[in-house]
Protein backbone atom coordinates (compact mmCIF):
# COMPACT_ATOMS: atom_id res chain seq x y z
CA UNK A 1 0.00 0.00 0.00
CA UNK A 2 1.11 3.20 -0.65
CA UNK A 3 1.60 6.02 1.62
CA UNK A 4 -1.07 8.36 0.22
CA UNK A 5 -3.45 5.34 0.48
CA UNK A 6 -2.83 4.84 4.26
CA UNK A 7 -2.69 8.21 4.59
CA UNK A 8 -6.22 9.45 3.35
CA UNK A 9 -8.72 9.45 5.30
CA UNK A 10 -11.80 9.44 3.61
CA UNK A 11 -13.77 6.36 3.88
CA UNK A 12 -12.87 3.46 1.09
CA UNK A 13 -16.48 3.92 -0.43
CA UNK A 14 -16.24 7.61 -1.15
CA UNK A 15 -12.18 6.95 -2.16
CA UNK A 16 -13.67 4.72 -4.91
CA UNK A 17 -16.39 6.65 -5.85
CA UNK A 18 -14.73 9.83 -6.63
CA UNK A 19 -11.79 8.41 -8.23
CA UNK A 20 -14.35 6.64 -11.00
CA UNK A 21 -16.37 9.87 -11.19
CA UNK A 22 -13.06 11.61 -12.55
CA UNK A 23 -12.07 8.76 -14.37
CA UNK A 24 -15.31 8.61 -16.36
CA UNK A 25 -14.92 12.65 -16.99
CA UNK A 26 -11.58 11.92 -18.41
CA UNK A 27 -12.81 9.23 -20.82
CA UNK A 28 -15.70 10.99 -21.86
CA UNK A 29 -14.73 14.44 -21.10
CA UNK A 30 -18.44 15.70 -20.10
CA UNK A 31 -19.30 17.17 -17.29
CA UNK A 32 -22.23 14.89 -16.03
CA UNK A 33 -20.43 12.30 -13.76
CA UNK A 34 -19.02 15.67 -11.80
CA UNK A 35 -22.25 18.00 -11.54
CA UNK A 36 -24.10 15.11 -10.85
CA UNK A 37 -21.80 13.56 -8.40
CA UNK A 38 -23.46 15.28 -5.12
CA UNK A 39 -26.98 14.73 -5.96
CA UNK A 40 -26.39 10.80 -6.97
CA UNK A 41 -23.81 10.20 -3.67
CA UNK A 42 -25.54 12.76 -1.15
CA UNK A 43 -25.53 10.06 1.48
CA UNK A 44 -21.78 9.70 1.63
CA UNK A 45 -21.96 13.39 2.85
CA UNK A 46 -22.93 14.97 6.15
CA UNK A 47 -24.76 17.67 6.59
CA UNK A 48 -23.43 19.56 10.16
CA UNK A 49 -25.41 22.16 12.23
CA UNK A 50 -24.56 25.36 10.54
CA UNK A 51 -25.52 23.90 6.75
CA UNK A 52 -22.10 23.24 5.53
CA UNK A 53 -21.28 19.27 4.54
CA UNK A 54 -18.72 17.13 5.90
CA UNK A 55 -17.56 13.73 5.01
CA UNK A 56 -17.18 10.26 6.55
CA UNK A 57 -14.14 9.31 7.43
CA UNK A 58 -12.58 5.54 7.02
CA UNK A 59 -13.06 2.79 9.75
CA UNK A 60 -10.75 3.40 12.48
CA UNK A 61 -10.77 1.43 15.67
CA UNK A 62 -13.95 0.17 14.71
CA UNK A 63 -15.69 3.50 14.35
CA UNK A 64 -16.44 5.86 11.50
CA UNK A 65 -16.21 9.51 12.34
CA UNK A 66 -16.96 12.87 10.46
CA UNK A 67 -13.64 15.21 9.14
CA UNK A 68 -15.36 17.83 11.15
CA UNK A 69 -17.60 18.65 13.49
CA UNK A 70 -21.04 17.84 13.63
CA UNK A 71 -21.36 21.67 15.45
CA UNK A 72 -20.59 23.32 12.03
CA UNK A 73 -17.61 22.24 9.02
CA UNK A 74 -17.42 25.73 8.21
CA UNK A 75 -17.92 27.19 11.59
CA UNK A 76 -14.83 25.51 12.50
CA UNK A 77 -12.64 27.02 10.22
CA UNK A 78 -13.61 30.05 11.66
CA UNK A 79 -13.35 29.58 14.98
CA UNK A 80 -10.34 27.36 15.38
CA UNK A 81 -7.86 28.80 12.45
CA UNK A 82 -9.01 32.39 12.13
CA UNK A 83 -10.26 33.83 15.12
CA UNK A 84 -7.03 32.98 16.99
CA UNK A 85 -4.77 34.47 14.50
CA UNK A 86 -3.66 38.45 14.75
CA UNK A 87 -2.86 39.29 11.14
CA UNK A 88 -1.86 42.74 10.15
CA UNK A 89 -4.14 43.04 6.75
CA UNK A 90 -1.84 45.99 5.90
CA UNK A 91 0.90 44.00 5.21
CA UNK A 92 0.98 40.87 2.84
CA UNK A 93 -0.07 37.52 4.46
CA UNK A 94 0.91 34.17 4.04
CA UNK A 95 -0.46 31.10 5.23
CA UNK A 96 0.45 27.70 5.11
CA UNK A 97 -2.55 24.95 5.74
CA UNK A 98 -1.58 21.42 6.15
CA UNK A 99 -4.10 18.41 5.44
CA UNK A 100 -5.97 21.39 3.65
CA UNK A 101 -9.28 18.47 3.14
CA UNK A 102 -12.12 19.85 1.70
CA UNK A 103 -10.48 23.19 1.16
CA UNK A 104 -12.52 24.67 4.39
CA UNK A 105 -9.91 26.56 6.09
CA UNK A 106 -8.36 28.57 3.39
CA UNK A 107 -11.82 29.29 2.30
CA UNK A 108 -11.95 30.73 5.55
CA UNK A 109 -8.75 32.59 5.26
CA UNK A 110 -9.77 34.43 2.38
CA UNK A 111 -13.35 35.31 3.41
CA UNK A 112 -11.36 37.06 6.38
CA UNK A 113 -8.80 38.96 4.18
CA UNK A 114 -11.86 40.30 1.60
CA UNK A 115 -13.88 40.59 4.66
CA UNK A 116 -11.11 43.00 5.86
CA UNK A 117 -10.85 45.14 2.92
CA UNK A 118 -7.09 44.24 2.62
CA UNK A 119 -5.18 45.82 -0.47
CA UNK A 120 -2.52 43.67 -0.03
CA UNK A 121 -1.00 40.58 -0.99
CA UNK A 122 -2.74 36.82 0.21
CA UNK A 123 -0.43 33.78 -0.09
CA UNK A 124 -2.19 30.31 0.85
CA UNK A 125 -0.11 27.22 0.32
CA UNK A 126 -2.62 24.30 0.55
CA UNK A 127 -1.35 20.59 1.59
CA UNK A 128 -3.29 17.64 0.75
CA UNK A 129 -1.86 13.86 0.47
CA UNK A 130 -4.80 12.78 -1.32
CA UNK A 131 -6.21 13.62 -5.31
CA UNK A 132 -9.40 11.95 -4.31
CA UNK A 133 -9.96 14.09 -0.87
CA UNK A 134 -8.93 17.81 -2.81
CA UNK A 135 -11.41 16.62 -4.88
CA UNK A 136 -14.53 15.50 -2.76
CA UNK A 137 -13.42 19.42 -1.85
CA UNK A 138 -15.04 20.48 -6.04
CA UNK A 139 -18.35 17.90 -5.43
CA UNK A 140 -19.54 19.57 -2.09
CA UNK A 141 -21.51 22.62 -2.00
CA UNK A 142 -19.67 25.99 -1.58
CA UNK A 143 -20.54 26.74 2.37
CA UNK A 144 -19.62 30.22 1.69
CA UNK A 145 -18.40 32.34 -1.71
CA UNK A 146 -14.78 32.24 -0.78
CA UNK A 147 -15.07 28.21 -1.18
CA UNK A 148 -15.67 28.82 -4.98
CA UNK A 149 -12.31 30.65 -5.49
CA UNK A 150 -10.15 27.53 -3.21
CA UNK A 151 -12.30 25.16 -5.72
CA UNK A 152 -10.89 27.01 -8.73
CA UNK A 153 -7.37 26.76 -7.35
CA UNK A 154 -7.93 22.97 -6.26
CA UNK A 155 -9.12 22.11 -10.06
CA UNK A 156 -6.38 23.95 -11.71
CA UNK A 157 -3.48 21.48 -9.72
CA UNK A 158 -6.05 18.24 -10.56
CA UNK A 159 -6.03 19.19 -14.22
CA UNK A 160 -2.08 19.81 -14.27
CA UNK A 161 -2.00 16.09 -12.51
CA UNK A 162 -4.40 14.70 -14.88
CA UNK A 163 -6.55 13.74 -12.36
CA UNK A 164 -9.39 15.95 -13.81
CA UNK A 165 -9.95 17.16 -17.15
CA UNK A 166 -12.68 20.10 -17.30
CA UNK A 167 -11.91 23.18 -16.29
CA UNK A 168 -15.85 23.75 -14.63
CA UNK A 169 -15.21 26.29 -11.89
CA UNK A 170 -15.74 29.53 -12.97
CA UNK A 171 -14.77 31.71 -10.37
CA UNK A 172 -12.02 34.42 -10.94
CA UNK A 173 -8.65 34.38 -8.37
CA UNK A 174 -8.35 37.69 -7.25
CA UNK A 175 -5.54 39.41 -8.32
CA UNK A 176 -3.75 40.01 -4.91
CA UNK A 177 -4.44 36.17 -3.73
CA UNK A 178 -2.11 33.52 -4.48
CA UNK A 179 -3.05 29.86 -3.89
CA UNK A 180 -0.67 27.37 -4.46
CA UNK A 181 -1.87 23.49 -4.14
CA UNK A 182 0.50 20.49 -3.18
CA UNK A 183 -0.36 17.26 -3.69
CA UNK A 184 2.03 14.93 -1.37
CA UNK A 185 3.25 14.40 1.85
CA UNK A 186 3.21 17.86 3.74
CA UNK A 187 6.66 16.06 5.60
CA UNK A 188 8.80 16.81 2.48
CA UNK A 189 6.43 20.04 1.53
CA UNK A 190 7.64 21.88 4.46
CA UNK A 191 11.62 20.72 3.78
CA UNK A 192 11.41 22.87 0.15
CA UNK A 193 10.03 25.62 1.56
CA UNK A 194 11.54 29.23 2.69
CA UNK A 195 12.92 30.70 5.67
CA UNK A 196 10.84 33.15 7.98
CA UNK A 197 7.71 33.01 5.11
CA UNK A 198 4.65 32.06 7.29
CA UNK A 199 2.50 34.42 9.34
CA UNK A 200 -0.07 31.20 10.26
CA UNK A 201 0.23 27.47 9.52
CA UNK A 202 -2.95 25.51 9.81
CA UNK A 203 -2.33 22.00 10.82
CA UNK A 204 -5.25 19.69 10.66
CA UNK A 205 -4.96 16.29 10.17
CA UNK A 206 -7.66 13.99 11.18
CA UNK A 207 -5.77 12.93 14.48
CA UNK A 208 -2.56 11.95 15.75
CA UNK A 209 -3.22 8.06 15.69
CA UNK A 210 -3.43 8.50 12.37
CA UNK A 211 -1.07 10.70 11.23
CA UNK A 212 1.32 10.81 14.18
CA UNK A 213 4.25 11.59 11.41
CA UNK A 214 2.64 15.17 11.40
CA UNK A 215 2.43 16.05 14.70
CA UNK A 216 6.44 14.86 15.46
CA UNK A 217 9.44 17.16 16.72
CA UNK A 218 11.06 17.11 13.77
CA UNK A 219 8.08 18.48 11.79
CA UNK A 220 7.28 21.11 13.95
CA UNK A 221 11.40 22.12 13.78
CA UNK A 222 10.43 22.72 9.54
CA UNK A 223 7.19 24.72 11.03
CA UNK A 224 10.04 26.98 13.44
CA UNK A 225 12.36 27.53 10.58
CA UNK A 226 9.39 28.61 8.40
CA UNK A 227 7.45 30.60 10.23
CA UNK A 228 8.16 34.24 10.86
CA UNK A 229 8.66 35.22 14.54
CA UNK A 230 4.95 36.70 14.98
CA UNK A 231 3.78 33.93 13.66
CA UNK A 232 1.20 31.83 14.77
CA UNK A 233 0.28 27.84 14.14
CA UNK A 234 -3.11 26.72 15.07
CA UNK A 235 -4.46 23.30 15.21
CA UNK A 236 -7.24 21.70 16.84
CA UNK A 237 -5.76 19.07 19.43
CA UNK A 238 -5.25 19.59 23.21
CA UNK A 239 -2.86 16.44 23.26
CA UNK A 240 0.13 16.03 25.14
CA UNK A 241 2.42 14.82 23.61
CA UNK A 242 1.72 17.44 20.33
CA UNK A 243 2.09 20.17 23.11
CA UNK A 244 5.18 19.08 24.46
CA UNK A 245 6.48 18.34 20.39
CA UNK A 246 5.79 22.01 19.92
CA UNK A 247 7.47 23.33 23.33
CA UNK A 248 11.05 20.80 22.25
CA UNK A 249 11.05 22.20 18.83
CA UNK A 250 11.39 25.98 20.19
CA UNK A 251 7.82 26.75 20.81
CA UNK A 252 5.49 28.81 23.01
CA UNK A 253 2.43 27.26 23.57
CA UNK A 254 -0.93 28.44 24.82
CA UNK A 255 -4.72 27.34 24.48
CA UNK A 256 -7.25 28.03 21.51
CA UNK A 257 -10.44 28.47 20.77
CA UNK A 258 -12.62 25.62 22.52
CA UNK A 259 -15.51 24.89 19.84
CA UNK A 260 -17.71 21.55 19.15
CA UNK A 261 -14.83 19.43 21.79
CA UNK A 262 -14.78 20.01 25.42
CA UNK A 263 -11.74 21.23 25.41
CA UNK A 264 -9.78 23.74 24.04
CA UNK A 265 -7.02 23.36 21.00
CA UNK A 266 -3.45 24.41 20.74
CA UNK A 267 -1.59 27.61 19.49
CA UNK A 268 1.92 27.78 18.82
CA UNK A 269 4.05 30.99 18.05
CA UNK A 270 8.19 31.82 18.50
CA UNK A 271 6.87 34.98 20.28
CA UNK A 272 5.03 34.35 23.39
CA UNK A 273 3.48 37.46 23.41
CA UNK A 274 1.02 36.61 20.50
CA UNK A 275 -0.84 33.69 22.68
CA UNK A 276 -3.09 34.93 25.13
CA UNK A 277 -4.36 31.92 27.65
CA UNK A 278 -2.82 29.44 29.35
CA UNK A 279 -3.22 25.53 28.78
CA UNK A 280 -5.26 24.29 31.68
CA UNK A 281 -3.03 24.00 34.84
CA UNK A 282 -3.54 20.17 34.84
CA UNK A 283 -2.14 19.69 31.32
CA UNK A 284 0.45 21.40 32.44
CA UNK A 285 1.71 19.38 34.62
CA UNK A 286 0.90 16.06 33.14
CA UNK A 287 2.79 17.67 30.19
CA UNK A 288 5.97 18.21 32.20
CA UNK A 289 5.77 15.56 34.66
CA UNK A 290 4.03 12.67 33.31
CA UNK A 291 4.63 9.95 30.29
CA UNK A 292 1.61 10.80 28.88
CA UNK A 293 3.77 13.83 27.38
CA UNK A 294 6.65 11.94 25.68
CA UNK A 295 6.23 13.48 22.25
CA UNK A 296 6.17 11.87 18.48
CA UNK A 297 9.75 11.63 17.21
CA UNK A 298 10.02 11.26 13.39
CA UNK A 299 13.65 11.22 12.61
CA UNK A 300 14.55 11.80 8.85
CA UNK A 301 11.26 12.66 7.94
CA UNK A 302 10.07 9.55 6.27
CA UNK A 303 9.02 6.55 8.82
CA UNK A 304 5.61 5.34 8.89
CA UNK A 305 3.15 6.41 11.47
CA UNK A 306 3.65 2.61 12.71
CA UNK A 307 7.15 3.38 13.33
CA UNK A 308 6.23 6.05 15.02
CA UNK A 309 3.91 5.35 17.27
CA UNK A 310 5.37 2.01 18.45
CA UNK A 311 8.98 4.05 18.88
CA UNK A 312 6.55 6.61 21.13
CA UNK A 313 5.43 3.10 23.22
CA UNK A 314 8.80 2.53 24.06
CA UNK A 315 9.80 5.83 25.21
CA UNK A 316 7.42 6.04 26.88
CA UNK A 317 7.78 2.63 29.00
CA UNK A 318 11.60 3.43 29.39
CA UNK A 319 10.65 7.08 30.53
CA UNK A 320 8.57 5.68 33.22
CA UNK A 321 9.91 5.47 36.82
CA UNK A 322 13.14 7.00 35.59
CA UNK A 323 12.65 10.36 33.72
CA UNK A 324 8.43 10.77 34.30
CA UNK A 325 6.40 9.97 36.83
CA UNK A 326 3.97 7.20 35.69
CA UNK A 327 0.60 8.72 33.70
CA UNK A 328 -1.62 5.78 35.73
CA UNK A 329 -4.35 7.36 37.46
CA UNK A 330 -3.30 10.75 36.47
CA UNK A 331 -0.79 10.39 39.01
CA UNK A 332 1.17 14.14 38.55
CA UNK A 333 -1.99 16.28 38.51
CA UNK A 334 -2.13 14.86 42.63
CA UNK A 335 0.94 16.60 43.32
CA UNK A 336 0.49 18.91 46.28
CA UNK A 337 -3.03 17.98 46.94
CA UNK A 338 -4.71 15.94 50.15
CA UNK A 339 -5.97 12.76 49.39
CA UNK A 340 -9.07 11.47 50.92
CA UNK A 341 -9.38 8.04 48.90
CA UNK A 342 -7.08 5.81 50.55
CA UNK A 343 -7.01 3.57 47.95
CA UNK A 344 -6.02 5.68 44.75
CA UNK A 345 -3.81 7.83 47.27
CA UNK A 346 -1.53 4.22 47.69
CA UNK A 347 -1.64 4.31 44.04
CA UNK A 348 -0.37 7.23 42.96
CA UNK A 349 1.81 7.32 45.97
CA UNK A 350 3.64 4.31 45.07
CA UNK A 351 4.15 5.69 41.82
CA UNK A 352 5.61 8.87 43.25
CA UNK A 353 7.92 7.28 45.52
CA UNK A 354 9.61 5.06 42.32
CA UNK A 355 10.78 8.95 41.59
CA UNK A 356 11.87 9.81 45.28
CA UNK A 357 8.75 12.51 45.99
CA UNK A 358 7.84 10.66 49.20
CA UNK A 359 3.93 11.99 48.97
CA UNK A 360 1.50 14.53 47.60
CA UNK A 361 2.05 16.91 50.25
CA UNK A 362 5.81 16.41 50.80
CA UNK A 363 8.69 19.18 50.38
CA UNK A 364 9.86 17.53 47.22
CA UNK A 365 5.71 17.45 45.39
CA UNK A 366 5.33 21.25 46.54
CA UNK A 367 9.15 22.37 45.02
CA UNK A 368 8.39 20.48 41.89
CA UNK A 369 5.05 22.38 41.52
CA UNK A 370 6.68 25.79 43.29
CA UNK A 371 5.48 27.54 39.50
CA UNK A 372 2.12 26.46 39.16
CA UNK A 373 1.38 29.34 42.54
CA UNK A 374 2.21 31.89 39.86
CA UNK A 375 -0.97 29.68 37.66
CA UNK A 376 -2.92 32.51 35.90
CA UNK A 377 -5.62 32.20 32.83
CA UNK A 378 -4.30 34.87 30.82
CA UNK A 379 -0.58 34.34 29.79
CA UNK A 380 2.59 36.83 29.26
CA UNK A 381 5.76 36.80 27.64
CA UNK A 382 7.35 35.46 31.60
CA UNK A 383 4.66 34.02 32.90
CA UNK A 384 3.40 31.25 30.54
CA UNK A 385 2.47 27.91 30.03
CA UNK A 386 6.03 26.93 28.35
CA UNK A 387 8.11 28.97 31.09
CA UNK A 388 5.98 26.91 33.76
CA UNK A 389 6.70 23.95 31.82
CA UNK A 390 10.20 24.07 31.83
CA UNK A 391 10.66 24.74 35.48
CA UNK A 392 8.67 22.05 36.41
CA UNK A 393 10.59 19.44 33.96
CA UNK A 394 13.79 20.66 35.40
CA UNK A 395 12.87 20.39 38.81
CA UNK A 396 11.38 16.75 38.73
CA UNK A 397 14.86 15.84 37.09
CA UNK A 398 16.60 17.11 40.04
CA UNK A 399 14.24 15.14 42.56
CA UNK A 400 14.84 12.36 40.80
CA UNK A 401 18.49 12.29 40.41
CA UNK A 402 18.78 13.40 44.33
CA UNK A 403 19.70 17.32 44.26
CA UNK A 404 16.82 17.89 45.65
CA UNK A 405 18.59 18.32 49.12
CA UNK A 406 21.24 20.75 47.85
CA UNK A 407 19.20 22.98 46.42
Amino acid sequence: MTYENSARIISDDVFDLVNECFAQEKSSRNNESRLNFFDTYNDYFVLTDDGSYSINSKEINNKVETLHTSTGAISESFEKFIKPMKFNYDEDIAILDICAGLGYNSSAAIADFLNNGSKSNLRIDMVEISKATFACGLLVPSPIPEHDITKKAIEDELIAQDYATLSLEKAEIPENIKINVFIEDARQTVQNLDDDTYDAIFLDPFSQNMAPELFSIEFFKEFRRIIKNDGIVATYTSSAPVREGFIEAGFYIGLGPIFGRKQGGTLASPNPEMLDWSLPRNDEIRIALSDVGIPFRDPGLNNSSEFILDARTEERHNARHNTRISSAVKTPIFLGDEMDDEKLKRRVERNLAKMNIPSTTSDEAFYIIECEKKYSEKQDGKNNSTNRILDMKKRLKKVKNGDYGNI
